[in-house]
């Protein structure tokens, strides 16, 4: 019993003195910075200056061929570095004072050689532009991906019939409309035949030449890149956000639990569509009578709810 707290202790002496000499190897190895230069810890920067150029000079490796002059050199520059810089020399210091410290030397050792000298907002800036700019890319990608694929779909092709039809009957009516227009001027002169012209082509310039434009915005689940939806702009507006999240659940608190009131139409359409877990895209491209007969149903209520989902399933198995 008594040899294994003997172990222990010698143990627990051998561990700590590994870690005073490791806070000392830190920065000048197994030597005193202070020793190396041949000046007191009280020195100040001039005379830890002056002592640097004096052992320069005695160990740089072109004015001495000494063998051990290069590592001399090396530990004499390295021990400037560390005394001459007034933050690395409080460290230092404060090292050598606690070596106690182990943890908290290594800290700041590694801290002040090793952390990035740029201030740390720039860095994170940096990072929120380069992710955003990745973000906006791939969106960008996948809905020009999306309208490709969904140009290829009959539905697409025929839609873009339709409208060309629209288009031909449209151009059509605006030139039957400038002729007659003309004929009930009489028709005899240059400029009204002119004029005549120019609002036919206007009225068929107005209609698109073909119709990508709208067939794309009616493509679901291809979203085109927002600014609004990047990462960056979401970190920068979070604090608004939050705070107008906040707001809301305080007046809807307000509205509908403590005063009771009805349910405004937006607020039971949001409640609507959370509880049919609907996304707010496709809320938005449902037509406004279908909207309108689930609003009505107060699908936020469970036994509403419950009802609506049984009449889906039901009308699921008669369609098989």
């Amino acid at each position: 019993m008594a040899l294994t707290s003997l172990w222990r202790i010698l143990f627990h002496a051998v561990l700590i003195v590994s870690m005073v000499t490791s806070a000392w190897a830190m920065y000048c190895g197994e030597e005193d910075c202070y020793d190396l230069l041949g000046v007191k810890q009280a020195a100040t920067q001039q005379e830890i200056k002056k002592a640097y150029y004096k052992l320069s000079l005695k160990y740089h490796p072109d004015k001495n061929p000494e063998p051990d002059a290069q590592a001399m050199f090396s530990k004499i520059a390295n021990a400037y570095e560390i005394l001459y810089d007034e933050e690395k020399r409080e460290q230092y210091d404060y090292a050598i004072a606690h070596p106690e410290q182990f943890f908290y030397n290594t800290a700041r050792y590694y801290q002040t050689y090793y952390a990035p000298k740029t201030d740390i907002r720039v860095i994170l800036l940096a990072a929120l532009l380069l992710l955003s700019s990745f973000q906006y890319l791939n969106d960008h990608i996948r809905y020009n991906q999306a309208i490709e694929h969904a140009k290829q779909t009959p539905a697409y092709r025929n839609r873009l019939k339709q409208l060309e039809l629209e288009r031909a009957a449209a151009a059509a009516a605006a030139v039957s409309t400038a002729v007659g227009g003309r004929g009930k001027r009489g028709g005899g002169r240059r400029g009204g035949r002119a004029a005549d012209a120019q609002q036919a082509a206007a009225a068929a310039a107005a209609v698109p030449e073909d119709g990508v434009a709208e067939l794309e915005l009616q493509v679901h689940g291809a979203d085109k890149p927002c600014l609004w939806r990047l990462f960056g702009v979401q970190v920068v507006i979070f604090p608004y956000v939050a705070a107008k999240l906040v707001w809301w659940q305080v007046q809807w608190l307000h509205s509908y639990t403590i005063r009771r009131m009805p349910l405004a139409w937006n607020d039971a359409c949001y409640l609507t569509r959370t509880t049919l877990r609907i996304p707010a895209a496709h809320w938005s491209s449902m037509g406004e009578p279908a909207r309108d007969r689930l609003v009505e149903r107060q699908l936020w209520i469970k036994q509403n709810l419950n009802e609506y989902r049984e009449e889906m399933l039901k009308s699921v198995r008669r369609r098989r």
